[in-house]
């Protein structure tokens, strides 16, 4: 199936009982089986069935199985957040003395979660560009994760990751990715190496800017050495999907970071519209990003504008499509202040991928309570403002810039 049946047929059919076309919203905390027997089988995970929506629930398993099928995994494990999306799929294999490499321009709130995990032994290693070269040289015998952003928020740079999942996959190290500005749209990561990518299923899955959630998949296809990663070894007669058994029997469970029914459900439903969106986002973005490189009076960075470092590898890996955001500089924080109060469409707010067209000063916000260094890494200066570009009409949207332009 090409991308946009598989949306609405990969992985989910009509209920079989009901004929409903998404699944229901099983909003319910336990369920009931027939017999104590039937119940401890469940419970213990040796029969199929549900038991406790903390550990499943059926609104959120099909969220799952079709979260699943869009990236062609083994299985996806569905979470409360994005946040706690990329906690987990971290502490799955982690433990006191373990090193992780990652980005310097990663989003400011997966920055201070590196910091927190400072304090249960696990170091991080910053990287200043997601590339072999630079990855290599941080690599020691304690190295259990590479962490990166496809599309880095907001600055915009793009990972190689046929190169980098090659490097990783000769010292016996996953490759773990945020794909949340990417998303399946541009590319779907596995298809490069790639062994575990995470979303924040708050933005462009869901679309619609209504339910907080995140979400792991597992591509079932790294080769774990279980002396190395020894919580995996109980589950070594699992095969390939070792990983994602033990995420969701052990510290996903106990963590109780579950995604609610009814966010699972709001998920589902925006899912169906995500390549039509993206496509539209994705023109928007482009042609705001060219009238303000013709224009001159700001300053925009976009993976798909012919002179950005990354253009050729946004049309290599990414299909030459640049993504749903850009970001401009306005020359000052003063200025950038005066163009976000004079947008008439464009809504500030600390979002990315709703339908509406979104902004926001990272400087002040997002990275608020990260240091000089961090921001300039991640491409944030004063004068930075990110634009999460909607779905309106291309023309009003660059009209709407037009007059805050002049406005500033």
């Amino acid at each position: 199936m090409e991308f946009n049946t598989r949306l609405l047929h990969g992985g989910f059919g009509a209920d079989r009982s009901t004929g409903a076309t998404l699944a229901p919203i099983y909003q319910v905390s336990a369920f009931a089986q027939e017999s104590a027997e039937k119940l401890e089988a469940v419970f213990n995970n040796r029969a199929p069935g549900f038991a406790y929506s903390r550990i499943s629930n059926p609104t959120v398993a099909s969220f799952e199985t079709r979260m699943n099928a869009l990236e062609k995994g083994i299985g996806a494990v569905a979470c409360s957040s994005g946040m706690a999306a990329v906690t987990l799929s971290l502490l799955n294999i982690l433990e006191s003395g373990d090193e992780v490499i990652a980005g310097a321009g990663l989003f400011g709130g997966t920055i201070d979660l590196f910091g927190d995990l400072k304090a249960f032994g696990i170091t991080t290693r910053f990287v200043e560009h997601v590339t072999a070269d630079e990855i290599a040289e941080q690599i020691t015998d304690r190295t259990k994760a590479v962490f990166a952003e496809i599309v880095g928020n907001p600055g915009l740079e793009i990972v190689d990751i046929r190169a980098v999942s090659q490097l990783c996959h000769e010292h016996g190290i996953p490759l773990i990715l945020d794909s949340t500005t990417a998303t399946p749209y541009l590319v779907r990561p596995f298809e490069y190496g790639a062994d575990i990518v995470v979303h924040s299923t708050s933005k462009y899955i869901n679309g619609g800017g209504n339910s907080i959630s995140g979400v792991i998949i597992d591509s079932g296809k790294f080769k774990w050495d279980f002396d190395r990663y020894k919580g995996l070894a109980q589950y070594l007669k699992l095969g390939g999907l070792c990983y994602i058994a033990k995420l969701h029997s052990g510290i996903w469970r106990n963590f109780g970071a579950c995604l609610a029914p009814v966010n699972a459900f709001m998920n589902s439903v925006g899912i169906e519209t995500l390549g039509l969106r993206m496509q539209r986002c994705c023109e928007n973005a482009l042609a705001l990003a060219e009238y303000f490189s013709e224009d001159g009076r700001v300053q925009p960075n976009y993976p798909a504008l012919p002179d950005n470092p990354f253009y050729d590898l946004c049309q290599k890996q990414l299909s030459g499509k640049g993504g749903a955001i850009l970001t401009i500089r306005a020359g000052s924080k003063e200025r950038a202040f005066r163009l976000i109060n004079a947008l008439k469409l464009a809504t500030n707010a600390t979002n990315i991928g709703d339908v509406r067209t979104l902004v926001i000063h990272p400087a002040s916000t997002i990275y608020a309570h990260s240091n000089e260094a961090q921001k300039l890494s991640a491409g944030v200066f004063e004068d930075t403002i990110r634009i999460s570009v909607g779905i309106e009409d291309k023309e009003d949207l660059i009209a709407d810039f037009i007059q805050a332009i002049e406005a500033m």
